[in-house]
């Protein structure tokens, strides 16, 4: 069964900075998922990232998200899909580095959205990629739509999309935070679909610029993802820490937030 693994923009990237790539961080990750695959006992694998500081400025200066029309907004949806690419190149370069076998896969390349939610995803690529024992790279960029011309998708929306075809059982989200913190910033340990409308109004946005939702969208969407999907789980993570991707994907310690279709 598939894993499917984000590393979040406020990780990889210091939202409240243009452009501010944090190497450091990206490549103790990318060495944790090395000695992973070297392991020997692996599933398929495919990882993701935000936009970070990179896509998420432009995108609120363009207002991309909300749709595209004219030669400003076609210019300005074309410059936050520069700046994804160039993020995701950036990540690209430190998995080869690290001997894995990356392939970039836009997925503004992949799909198609109709009023700002995915329509259509050509996933044959990823399957064979995975198949062949390659580590598929997507990320959350732009897409052309059908009704309002353009749009952002975030990489959790481009993983719902993923979870059906590519068989996913498993989806690890890293960012900046323990977990989802309750009123008293402790972690909550599980989350199952029917406690989310009591958690909505405790969670906050994303620390800097986050055109996409930050954390309460990240939860709703992950909630509601169990809930179609009930052999999926999904855990919400400090990147952080010392060896949480390895012993996430190897060991499968419990880290964390974990969300579940079982209360």
């Amino acid at each position: 069964m598939t894993t499917l693994i984000k590393l979040g923009g406020s990780l990889v990237t210091d939202k409240r900075v243009a452009k501010s790539f944090r190497r450091d961080v990206v490549r103790q990750l990318v060495a944790q998922l090395a000695s992973y695959f070297a392991s020997g006992e692996r599933g398929p694998v495919v990882l993701g990232h935000g936009s970070g500081s990179f896509g998420h400025v432009l995108a609120r200066e363009y207002q991309t998200m909300q749709g595209v029309a004219g030669d400003s907004g076609r210019l300005g949806m074309a410059r936050v899909g520069a700046v994804a690419a160039e993020l995701s190149s950036l990540i690209l370069v430190e998995l080869l580095a690290a001997g894995l076998p990356a392939l970039r896969f836009p997925p503004s390349a992949l799909l198609m959205t109709r009023n700002r939610r995915i329509e259509a995803l050509e996933t044959r690529p990823l399957q064979s990629a995975l198949e062949q024992g390659c580590l598929p790279l997507v990320h959350g960029d732009i897409a052309l739509d059908s009704q309002v011309g353009g749009t952002i998708v975030s990489t959790e929306a481009v993983f719902a999309a993923l979870v059906e075809p590519l068989g996913v059982s498993e989806i690890i989200l890293l960012g900046e935070v323990a977990g989802v913190l309750d009123v008293h910033g402790s972690v909550i340990p599980r989350i199952g679909p029917s406690a989310f409308p009591d958690l909505k109004k405790t969670l906050g946005g994303a620390r800097g610029i986050d055109v996409t939702g930050g954390m309460s969208h990240k939860v709703q969407a992950m909630a509601e993802l169990v809930a179609r999907q009930p052999s999926l789980a999904i855990t919400i993570a400090d990147g952080r820490r010392d060896g949480i991707l390895f012993d996430l994907l190897r060991h499968r310690h419990a880290i964390g937030t974990r969300i579940t279709a079982d209360d």
